[in-house]
């Protein structure tokens, strides 16, 4: 890092602290040139894969902006968004990956999206998953239908679901 001073390319540490949500961490630093002392901030940074090879950074806003679509009309606040958003940011930063393709991303809306609201779920995973007929819609009707049934069934039996994919075991 270099001095905002004097230009010098070597500091020192003097101080570390997290923001209270734990995703940046404030330093402060002193040049070993001149020794004065001066504030850097850092950030993790993540990087989505665009389909096409484009790297751009992860923006939630962006999250918000295409799931909002799926909920028009539907009885979705904009706090639930952004509490889907911040999932959605969790899950792929949890993986650790500094680049994510936006595919991932989108494999990580659709869970909390569904349990948000189904009909908003089947309109973004008709066009994220290219839905061409009535077929797809279909099948993935019968699917919701058929988890609904499995969780009722789980609950008759006072058990816990374990969720889509899960073998139970």
């Amino acid at each position: 890092m270099h001095c905002p001073f004097c230009h010098h390319p070597d500091s020192k540490v003097v101080d570390s602290r997290a923001s209270e949500d734990g995703t940046v961490i404030r330093r402060r630093r002193e040049c070993l040139n001149c020794h004065r002392r001066f504030s850097t901030t850092e950030t993790a940074s993540l990087l989505v894969v665009k389909s096409s090879g484009a790297v751009e950074p992860f923006s939630r806003a962006k999250i918000i902006t295409g799931v909002r679509k799926a909920c028009q009309g539907r009885p979705v606040s904009e706090g639930q968004l952004a509490l889907l958003a911040q999932d959605v940011e969790d899950e792929v930063r949890g993986t650790g990956a500094s680049e994510i393709g936006s595919h991932d991303i989108g494999l990580a809306i659709l869970r909390p999206l569904r349990e948000l609201d189904e009909v908003a779920y089947l309109r973004f995973a008709s066009v994220y998953r290219g839905f061409d007929s009535l077929d797809d819609f279909e099948a993935a009707i019968a699917g919701l239908r058929e988890d609904d049934a499995r969780r009722d069934g789980l609950a008759a039996e006072g058990q816990r679901d374990p969720g889509p994919g899960s073998t139970g075991r």
